[in-house]
């Protein structure tokens, strides 16, 4: 039987590329999002590649859409062996002070409590199974606050926070997790926070060679293909000219 992981948030970046780089490997996957047609899209690529794929349409931030999204669950697809919890982002850059509520509010729904739903709704079910591997995407953000990143960055040092704490509370079972923690990745996430500036988005990658979604992918299927007995508890992934989440290089 084929083993199953679902990824919330695949309708771009690094979601899309987790569930590519899981299909590719033998998975079946469940792939969540907000847009339908896009959902559908990969899912007619991954089919064609020989792999089932199960589209789940909600918003993470919706407690009641999940829940009844993964209760509704056929019975083939219930016995979910991986969870990536990739769906989140950032909304403004701008300081603390001045900050605008509404982007407080997605961020804290998405990037903290999405995942917490998501984890609520599926981990109870790898504990008694005995086995299972839990990967939040979090971010070199949540190592330490860089200029106009306060919210996000606090949100992503909850991602840590939490991760660690999971890992605590299933280490009497087989279930592991895993925090990755992406530096600059060049996806959908800068044109996010400057609300669809894309000229403005495309500054933040000028002079460096960013990571892709594909990079960070391969480091989470990294983590999940480990031998059972290794636990990768955390991973740092940075650009090569990257240092920390505030000292880039550019060319």
């Amino acid at each position: 039987m084929k083993k199953i992981a679902l990824v919330t948030g695949a309708t771009s970046g690094i979601g899309e590329a987790c569930a590519r780089k899981f299909a590719e490997n033998g998975y079946n996957v469940i792939i969540t999002g907000r847009r339908v047609e896009v959902l559908d899209k990969l899912a007619v690529e991954l089919r064609g590649a020989g792999t089932e794929v199960l589209t789940l349409a909600f918003d993470v931030r919706d407690r009641e859409a999940a829940a009844a999204a993964i209760k509704g669950l056929p019975a083939e697809w219930q016995e979910i062996d991986v969870l990536v919890n990739n769906a989140g982002g950032a909304w403004g850059l701008e300081p603390e002070y001045t900050g605008s509520y509404d982007d407080w509010d997605t961020m804290i729904d998405t990037n903290i409590k999405g995942l917490l739903t998501m984890t609520r709704l599926i981990v109870p079910g790898m504990v008694e199974r005995d086995r299972g591997h839990v990967v939040n995407i979090g971010s070199v953000a949540g190592d330490a606050a860089y200029a106009g990143g306060n919210v996000y960055c606090a949100t992503k040092s909850a991602v840590k926070a939490l991760s660690d704490g999971l890992r605590i509370d299933v280490a009497h079972t087989s279930v592991r997790v895993t925090n990755i923690k992406p530096g600059l990745v060049e996806t959908n996430f800068s044109v996010t926070r400057f609300h669809g500036d894309k000229e403005r988005a495309d500054n933040v990658y000028k002079g460096i060679k960013p990571l892709t979604g594909k990079d960070i992918a391969e480091s989470v299927y990294y983590a999940v293909s480990a031998p059972a007995h290794v636990q990768v508890a955390e991973i740092l992934i940075l650009a090569t000219h990257q240092a920390s989440g505030s000292v880039i290089h550019r060319e």
